[in-house]
């Protein structure tokens, strides 16, 4: 931040189908824009950050932190967010940081809870399979109580029950992304009194990822941390290994 001004950020998140950027001032949005229009990220998202600056009459020498998904999420998309945010960083050596698909998640219900209230973002990894973390809110922001990971549904719900019943068992419990609909059913079966949220909540957001990396940019900066959260192996990946096994 310079000279204790507004901290504007360019927020990047390609984890999706929806490739979406942000320009926010602090944790205020003053331009989001987003499309799912069946082209690649690649071809969408340059135009979309010159867009977004011409609305704006502003330009990357504005910029003073740039955040962008780290994951999980599109293996292609995320390599894409994540190498065109480090091209900006490095030539214009503007601070960045990475946030998780995750976290992000968890940002777009902060205002929706109380504080110590607790929230499980889960996304679909097909197969009966979830990527998931769980928070905490604390002070307008969140605490991690649980990091990313991948797990069975059902065994992310007996994680997830064994550490409340242990641990919280006064708070209330919501949860969030696709995985909250897909899996809501196994969910209230495991949580009876699980919270849950209105569809346009469950989907990744640009303006949340930018809020999730203006409280990350408190705790220190460091452009080494841009890199992609790979809780799983690339389906390619997987298949070579198991022809090769074969």
């Amino acid at each position: 931040m310079k000279g204790g001004f507004i901290l504007k950020i360019l927020s990047i998140d390609t984890a999706s189908d929806v490739c979406g950027v942000s320009i926010l001032e602090d944790k205020k949005s003053i331009i989001s824009l987003d499309t799912n229009t069946g082209r690649t990220h690649s071809e969408n998202l340059m135009p979309m950050i010159e867009n977004a600056f011409n609305q704006t009459n502003l330009s990357l020498n504005d910029i003073e932190l740039i955040t962008c998904d780290i994951g999980p999420g599109s293996f292609t998309g995320l390599r894409i967010g994540i190498a065109t945010t480090k091209a900006f960083c490095d030539f214009s050596s503007i601070p960045c940081v990475g946030i998780s698909s995750l976290t992000s998640l968890a940002y777009n219900v902060l205002e929706n809870i109380k504080d110590n209230d607790v929230v499980c973002s889960i996304i679909d990894c097909k197969n009966n399979n979830c990527y998931f973390a769980l928070y905490e809110k604390k002070n307008e922001t969140f605490e991690i109580l649980i990091e990313p990971q991948a797990e069975s549904v059902n065994s992310c719900l007996a994680i997830l029950k064994s550490y409340c019943e242990d641990t919280l068992a006064n708070s209330s419990i919501y949860f969030v992304g696709n995985g909250s609909e897909i899996y809501k059913d196994e969910i209230k079966s495991t949580f009876s009194e699980a919270e849950f949220f209105s569809h346009e909540f469950n989907i990744l957001n640009s303006i949340s990822l930018g809020i999730a990396g203006f409280e990350k940019s408190k705790l220190g900066i460091n452009s080494e941390e841009i890199l992609p959260l790979y809780l799983k192996k690339p389906q390619a990946q997987r298949q070579l290994e198991e022809r090769e096994h074969k």
